[in-house]
């Protein structure tokens, strides 16, 4: 009987296995898709990075002259540096359900819908997708940080905090994209809730200020807000150093991860 039990187990756990192989080898072979099209077309990563330096260029140097916000004792323009580098990301991610609306009316969707592969698949392969288009914004904004000698923590450390908190962030807002272009289904609708939605996110985040100087109903909102763990994040790693909430934040926005790709999987048959 322990024989026959072991073998029950050992067969389930190489099924799951099996399983999960295939699954992954399914999101990698979508996700490739998504970057070919990076790869034929890559105008749009450096056209979406001009809003996002002017932003650090202009508003950044302007205020940190006035010096009217106070930053911790750090120049405003190194202290909006996370922000404007999580603000790129989100922007590029969040109207990432474009080019599945695109699909959709080209017929491209209601062919993949027929395919074996799981509706989960097909949301973490475009997520992929917008993950590359995250790390190309954050590349570009780094770039033009060292390049006007904006003063920044640089160590292993931190690299590798940013390349996790920008997966997680392209992750999580192309998943919510996702979400949008599913229950929009046309362009027209998606772009107006899509530039309805960003500069809220933006603006009601730790982005551009700290939050204890926010109005109180303006603070709630920024707890609420992802965005505002994403820059607590990156403002940790790059200007603070002060890692104390840093794994609080990252499991938060992981959960909020599961929870969207959860939801965009189940209206992604919505798109056929």
């Amino acid at each position: 009987m322990n024989l026959e039990k072991y073998a029950v187990q050992q067969g389930v756990y190489n099924n799951f296995w099996k399983n999960f192989v295939k699954w992954f080898n399914d999101c990698l072979t979508l996700g490739e898709m998504e970057m070919r099209r990076i790869r034929h077309d890559p105008t749009d990563i450096f056209t979406r990075a001009v809003q996002p330096i002017l932003w650090l260029l202009v508003f950044g140097g302007t205020f940190t002259r006035l010096k009217a916000i106070p930053t911790g004792g750090v120049p405003y323009i190194t202290f909006i540096t996370p922000g404007i580098l999580s603000q790129s990301v989100m922007f590029i991610a969040i109207f990432y359900g474009l080019n599945l609306i695109w699909d959709k009316d080209q017929g491209i969707v209601q062919k993949f819908m027929a395919l074996p592969v799981k509706r989960s698949a097909f949301v973490v392969g475009r997520t992929m997708g917008a993950t590359v288009r995250g790390f190309s914004q954050a590349v570009i904004i780094l770039v033009v940080a060292i390049l006007i000698k904006i003063q920044i923590r640089w160590s292993i450390l931190s690299v590798i905090g940013i390349i996790i908190t920008v997966m997680i962030e392209s992750i999580l807002f192309s998943s919510f994209s996702m979400i949008l272009a599913a229950l929009m289904k046309t362009r027209e609708r998606f772009m107006g809730i899509g530039q309805m939605i960003t500069m809220p996110l933006f603006f009601t985040s730790s982005a551009i200020y700290p939050i204890d100087i926010m109005p109180e109903w303006l603070q709630i909102l920024a707890i609420i807000n992802p965005l505002s763990y994403v820059v607590g994040i990156l403002r940790a790693l790059l200007v603070t150093g002060d890692l104390t909430n840093i794994f609080l934040y990252l499991i938060i926005l992981i959960g909020e991860v599961i929870v969207a790709i959860f939801i965009a999987t189940k209206l992604y048959p919505r798109l056929a």
